[in-house]
């Protein structure tokens, strides 16, 4: 009779744990990454009254069971659906992961790991990944110092995504260039004063821009044409020669190519207000106002268009050095740089519009050549490019420009251009960095985000158009996942049945998972499964009691014989 209330109670006490399961499960509904659990009840033993007997061909009789009668019930086994993936929930929060697939986060106290698919993360004070609850850190790989855009595949380590040397990233100066485009030989561009312009954009080390005019004019040669410098100009828009008194763009810049003779260019240059022209000498007046004279030889009286105009075949330098230089320097005040004056062959002077104009010059400039038959281009100098050659410094020290020091040579394609009949129009133009946009340079660049690839790779992206590689989150996989021991705050740690976590964890793309950004595991639970359990539970529970109360009443009869 007392077997049965025992019975009883351990029924009441089995069932009791069911319900307590339950209810962990739907308390744990919301709970990201929950994984909801299940248990298993089993017989809890057996006594026998009479064991089984077999046949018996001597006395002919058959053989009888065993006679058992249970003891109850007891909780088998506690299961948790760890491998049951729950749906999604959209948070928006790009440090918020979900895992696809078996594989854990792994995050450490400091002082142990722990496994996670609870993938609400945020930023720290100092820039590491943690989890937003407890603030434990994301753990995984780091950058390899030797190649930065490499991982070094190691035992893992804090995730430090945000640390102020990283917050920028590094400008860097421009070293390549392309020019490309048409240059239509009838533009009248070509044949005007300043030439058809070219901008090229440009960074020095220091990542301050600049912009390198060109301009490129008509020669007397078919299919050849000359290109010159004629300004940097800061991001100002202001000259780098401003305020540096007598200093020429020449005095900082020049153009080099492969060796070659300059085409034949000529080069008109309206004098100061003032000038007047008289046998063998000339007078001018320099940057500073002052009068200044110019003495020239071999006049000849020539009629051009029926204007008067004086052709001079020699420029008569002094034979001593010293006045040598100062003639020269004289005639750039009237001529501008870039002029190498010991090759002139002509100068004729306009004495009605006091325009002179310099023939066969040898200035810090290139000559472009194209094919006259097909327009193709055939070279620059004497090959397909030249180069942004900087002085960093001048002769005079008050013509110093300490920024020049920053910049860095910059090599020029041309072999994109060709000479093509476009109506007059040349869409010749010029970009900085090759082909695929090496050698560009940058400005330095603001921090504006952080990315998480799918394989856990975090990237950080700047204002410049650069990213750079900060590290990537590695997972752990077992054998049994169903193992792991569960520590709360939605952690496990490994177990003797889980299998031994190696310290080093895996690249989740390794088992076919991935990582989504902005979007959280939820919780597996299935509210109407649990209910329907929470009622059958109720019922066997409900069933055992009824046990104890009708033994209570046979109890009662029982002793009711004694009346």
């Amino acid at each position: 009779m007392m077997r049965s209330m025992y019975s009883g109670v351990s029924g009441l006490k089995t069932h009791q744990i069911k319900m307590d399961v339950i209810g962990n499960n739907i308390a744990n509904v919301n709970t990201v990454a929950y994984k909801n659990s299940s248990i298993t009840f089993s017989e809890l033993m057996y006594q026998t009254t009479q064991k089984a007997s077999g046949p018996n061909a001597l006395t002919g009789t058959g053989g009888t069971n065993a006679r058992q009668i249970g003891l109850g019930v007891q909780s088998a086994a506690i299961n948790t659906a760890i491998t049951s993936q729950g749906a999604t929930q959209t948070t928006g929060n790009p440090f918020d992961l979900c895992i696809t697939g078996q594989s854990f986060f792994i995050v450490s106290d400091g002082n142990s790991n722990f496994f996670t698919r609870a993938g609400a993360f945020s930023v720290d004070a100092i820039g590491n990944l943690v989890m937003s609850s407890n603030g434990y850190n994301v753990m995984g790989w780091q950058v390899d110092p030797d190649n930065v855009s490499n991982i070094k595949k190691d035992t893992v380590s804090a995730l430090r995504i945000m640390s102020p040397e990283v917050m920028t990233y590094e400008p860097e100066s421009t070293t390549l260039g392309v020019i490309s485009g048409i240059l239509d030989k009838n533009d009248t561009d070509l044949a005007a004063e300043s030439g058809k312009v070219v901008n090229f954009s440009f960074y020095d080390q220091a990542g301050y821009p600049y912009t390198a005019r060109f301009s490129i004019h008509n020669t007397t040669d078919a299919g050849q044409f000359y290109m010159q410098i004629d300004d940097i100009l800061d991001q100002n828009g202001e000259s780098i020669t401003k305020g540096i008194k007598g200093s020429k763009i020449s005095d900082f810049v020049s153009l080099n190519a492969e060796a070659t003779a300059n085409p034949n260019v000529s080069k008109a240059v309206q004098l100061n207000d003032g000038v007047t022209f008289a046998s063998g000498t000339y007078t001018y007046k320099d940057e500073t106002n002052t009068n200044k004279t110019l003495a020239l030889t071999a006049f000849t009286q020539t009629e051009t268009s029926g204007t008067p105009a004086v052709t001079v075949t020699k420029v008569n330098l002094p034979t001593d050095e010293t006045q040598k230089a100062d003639m020269i320097k004289q005639l750039e005040a009237v001529f501008g740089g870039n002029i190498d004056w010991t090759t002139v062959e002509k100068i004729t002077v306009d004495d009605t519009t006091g325009v002179i104009t310099v023939n066969s010059l040898n200035v810090a400039g290139v000559g472009l050549q194209y094919d006259t038959d097909n327009g193709d281009f055939i070279k620059v100098g004497g090959g397909d490019t030249f180069t942004l050659d900087f002085k960093p410094t001048v002769e005079d020290a008050d013509k110093i420009v300490h920024s020049i020091a920053n910049f860095t040579d910059i090599v020029l394609d041309m072999k994109s251009t060709n000479m093509y009949n476009n109506s007059g129009t040349s869409t010749i133009a010029a970009k900085s960095g090759n082909k695929d946009g090496i050698g560009a340079g940058r400005k330095m660049g603001e921090m504006t985000g952080i990315t998480i690839q799918t394989n856990g790779k975090i990237y950080a992206s700047y204002d410049n158009g650069m990213t750079r590689l900060m590290g990537q989150i590695a997972v752990a996989e077992f054998a049994n996942a169903a193992g792991l021991e569960k520590e709360g705050e939605n952690l496990y740690s490994a177990s003797l049945n889980s299998g031994e976590f190696d310290g080093m964890g895996v690249d989740i793309t390794a088992s076919g998972g991935y990582m989504r950004t902005g979007v959280l595991e939820m919780s597996n639970v299935d509210l109407s499964t649990e209910f329907t359990e929470m009622i059958t539970t109720q019922r066997g529970f409900q069933a055992n009691s009824r046990i104890i109360t009708v033994s209570d009443t046979m109890l009662e009869e029982l002793v009711n014989l004694k009346r």
